[in-house]
């Protein structure tokens, strides 16, 4: 149980991915009729839904209006698969550590 935590932690789900399966799919919308009630683009739409696209704060806004899931919410979920996202680069960032009482002198 603990390996399948940390696991899903290192690997959280991609905030459209979430809106699919536990938003849209369920009351039975398709792509086109939810982008209408959200009041964007079908390609937006299925863009942000198959994690293609980030998650904007206006988007959020949309989903919280039309679906009642909380921005506040789904934005962190994009925080959280944005962190995820740049670890697995973290090898190719290379910057050295700051040292103020070296750095000028």
């Amino acid at each position: 149980m603990k390996k399948e935590i940390r696991r899903s932690m290192l690997r959280p789900p991609h905030p459209g991915d979430f809106i699919r399966t536990e938003v849209i799919e369920p009351i039975g919308l398709s792509v086109t009729a939810a982008a209408a009630v959200l009041g964007v683009s079908r390609p937006t739409l299925s863009s942000l839904l198959n994690g293609k696209s980030d998650l904007s704060g206006d988007m959020a806004l949309r989903v919280e209006k039309a679906f009642g899931i909380k921005m506040d919410i789904l934005m962190r979920m994009q925080a959280a698969f944005d962190i995820a996202e740049t670890r697995k680069r973290e090898k190719h960032i290379r910057v050295a550590k700051f040292h103020p009482l070296t750095a000028f002198a």
